[in-house]
C-alpha cells in the first residue's frame, strides 16, 4: 500500500510536468491512471508547436538523471512510440550541470584511499564533462601521463533505485490492466534498462567492458580502447588514458587532421562488423562524440557504460535477415523471422513475406547511400502486433547502435552507405560459418560427440536384452519397469550409423 502511494505520488507529479510540456501522449498511449492524466490535462495551459518527440524529451530532461536515460532507452522502442518521436528521443542530451570539484575530490580519496594529491600530480577541478550518472576531469599522474578520471554523481544511486522502482510500479501497472500490451513485456523491459543503468553505476565494469572489447582488438591498428588504470580505478572511480584524437562525428575536423573520412568510415564499419558477428560484444553508445581519431587513423572509442551482448543464434539471425534484405529477397527474411521463433508458427509466411516487403520496398528504392538497415529494423519490430511477435529486448540495443552507426556514417560521408562497406565482411561471414565447409565440420563434431555415447548405448542395449530374457524365463512382474525399451536404445544406434554413413559421404 505505502508503495503505491509513493509512486502514485510521483506520477501525478510526473503527469503535471508531462502536461506543462504537453507531452501527455505516453501515458494515454499505455492507459495508465486516466482520471490522472485527464486532471493533468487541465495544466496544459497551451499547445506548443513542436512535434511530440520534442516536447517528450524536454519533460524527461526536467525530471531528472534517471528519465533522462528513461529517454535514451526508449529511443529503441519504434514499436512504443512514432518512428519520430523515436528519432527525437535519440537526440536527448545527457548533459547536466556538473558537480564541485572538491565534491569529486572527496568521492576519489574516499574510494581509492588516498589524497588526491599523492594519486595525480595534476588534477583539474572543473571538468570537461557532466552527464546524467558521472562527469570527467582531466589529470597528470606522478609518472606524467595524461589521463581523464571519471566520478560518480553524489547520490546517484539513490536517485536511481527510487526511479526504477516507479518504472518497475508502471509496467506492472500496465501488465496487469493492458493485456494488449503484454507482448511488449514492459517488466522485461525495465529490467534490462535496470540492468545497463547497474553497470553504468560500477565504474569498475565500465573498465572491465573497455579491456575485454581493446583485447578483441589487439591485433587490428585501425581501432583500439584507452589504456585503464586499475590502480586508480573503484567502483565510483575510474581513470584511463585521456584521448588524443579528432571526434569521429566531425568531417571538417577530420580532412583537416590529415585524415580521410571514406578509411575512418570503413574502418568503423569493420569494426561495427567484428563486435556484433565476431565477438557478440559491441559498444552500444557510438555517438559522434563518444570515439576520436587518434593521429596515427586509428579509431579509439570511449565511455563504456553502455554494452551490448549478442548471443552465437542472434547473430546468425542476424547476418541471415541482413543479407536477405539486402539481397531484397523477402521470403528469405520471412523465412529467418519463423526460423527464430520469432513469429508464431500459425501464422502465414506469405502474408508475412508480404509485410517485409512493404516495409523493405520503399527503403531500398532510395538510392544506396539514403538506405537506413536501422531504420527498416525498427519498421520490422513494429509489425510485431499485426503477427503476434513478440518483443526481443536483445535487438532493441542493437538497433539503436546501428541507428547511431548510420547517423556517424553519413556524417563522414553522405554519398556512401556503411552497410554497404560491411556487406562483403557478412556475407564471408556466413560462407565461413554456414556454407558446405562449416556445415561438414559441425556435422563431424555431432558425429563425434554422437560416437562417444555408442558404447554407453551398446552397454545398455545388453543390459536391456538381458533383462528381457530374464522377464520370458520368469514372467512375474517386475518391480519398476525400464525407463526405456531396448527398441528406443537399438533405434538409436541404427540412428547413428546412417548419420555416421551421411558424415563421410558429405566428406567424400
Amino acid at each position: 500500500m505505502f508503495r503505491a502511494l509513493r509512486n502514485g505520488w510521483r506520477l501525478l507529479r510526473m503527469a503535471h510536468t508531462f502536461a506543462r510540456h504537453d507531452a501527455l501522449f505516453p501515458l494515454e498511449t499505455l492507459g495508465i491512471a486516466p482520471a490522472l492524466v485527464a486532471w493533468a490535462r487541465l495544466f496544459t495551459w497551451r499547445r506548443q508547436t513542436r512535434r511530440p518527440g520534442e516536447r517528450l524529451a524536454a519533460a524527461l530532461q526536467e525530471l531528472g538523471p534517471s528519465f533522462i536515460k528513461l529517454g535514451q532507452a526508449l529511443s529503441t522502442r519504434a514499436d512504443l512510440l512514432s518512428e519520430e518521436a523515436a528519432a527525437d528521443l535519440a537526440q536527448l542530451q545527457d548533459h547536466l550541470p556538473p558537480f564541485s570539484g572538491a565534491e569529486a575530490r572527496r568521492t576519489i580519496e574516499s574510494e581509492l584511499g588516498r589524497p588526491v594529491e599523492t594519486l595525480f600530480a595534476r588534477f583539474d577541478d572543473v571538468p570537461v564533462a557532466a552527464a546524467s550518472i558521472a562527469q570527467v576531469h582531466f589529470a597528470v599522474t606522478a609518472d606524467g601521463r595524461e589521463v581523464a578520471v571519471k566520478v560518480l554523481r553524489p547520490g546517484i544511486e539513490a536517485a536511481f533505485a527510487r526511479d526504477l522502482d516507479l518504472f518497475y510500479w508502471m509496467a506492472e501497472l500496465v501488465e496487469r490492466t493492458q493485456p494488449r500490451f503484454r507482448r511488449l513485456k514492459p517488466v522485461e523491459s525495465v529490467k534490462a534498462f535496470a540492468d545497463v543503468v547497474r553497470v553504468e553505476m560500477d565504474l569498475r565494469m565500465e573498465a572491465a567492458a573497455s579491456e575485454e572489447l581493446g583485447e578483441n582488438f589487439l591485433d587490428d591498428p585501425g581501432y583500439r580502447a584507452p589504456e585503464i588504470d586499475w590502480d586508480r580505478t573503484a567502483q565510483r572511480v575510474m581513470t584511463l588514458e585521456r584521448v588524443d584524437g579528432t571526434p569521429i562525428g566531425d568531417r571538417e575536423a577530420i580532412i583537416a587532421a590529415g585524415h580521410d573520412p571514406d578509411a575512418v568510415m570503413k574502418k568503423s564499419a569493420e569494426a561495427f562488423f567484428y563486435q556484433v558477428f565476431r565477438d557478440g560484444f559491441f559498444h552500444a553508445d557510438m555517438h559522434g562524440g563518444n570515439a576520436f581519431v587518434d593521429r596515427e587513423g586509428c579509431i579509439v572509442p570511449v565511455d563504456f557504460g553502455i554494452m551490448g551482448r549478442v548471443d552465437a543464434d542472434t547473430r546468425v539471425y542476424l547476418a541471415e535477415l541482413l543479407v536477405a534484405f539486402l539481397r531484397r529477397d523477402y521470403r528469405a527474411v520471412a523465412e529467418v523471422q519463423f526460423r527464430a521463433g520469432y513469429v508464431p508458427s500459425h501464422q502465414s509466411l506469405e502474408m508475412f513475406a508480404q509485410a517485409c516487403r512493404s516495409i523493405g520496398e520503399p527503403i531500398f528504392g532510395k538510392p544506396s547511400h539514403e538506405i537506413s538497415i536501422a531504420r527498416l529494423l525498427a519498421q520490422l519490430l513494429r509489425v510485431t502486433e499485426q503477427f503476434e511477435m513478440a518483443v526481443q529486448p536483445q535487438l532493441l540495443l542493437l538497433q539503436k547502435t546501428m541507428l547511431m552507426a548510420e547517423g556517424m556514417g553519413t556524417r563522414l560521408n553522405p554519398g556512401v552507405n556503411i552497410w554497404e562497406l560491411a556487406r562483403p565482411l557478412i556475407e564471408d561471414w556466413m560462407v565461413t560459418h554456414f556454407g558446405p565447409r562449416a556445415t561438414a565440420a559441425r556435422a563431424a563434431e555431432d558425429l563425434a560427440r554422437s560416437l562417444r555415447r555408442l558404447p554407453r548405448l551398446i552397454d545398455n542395449l545388453h543390459i536391456l536384452a538381458e533383462n528381457e530374457r530374464r522377464r520370458v524365463e520368469q514372467p512375474e512382474p517386475a518391480a519398476a519397469p525400464p525407463v526405456r525399451g531396448w527398441r528406443i536404445v537399438a533405434v538409436e544406434i541404427v540412428a547413428l550409423a546412417a548419420l555416421a554413413a551421411a558424415v563421410a559421404a558429405w566428406l567424400r
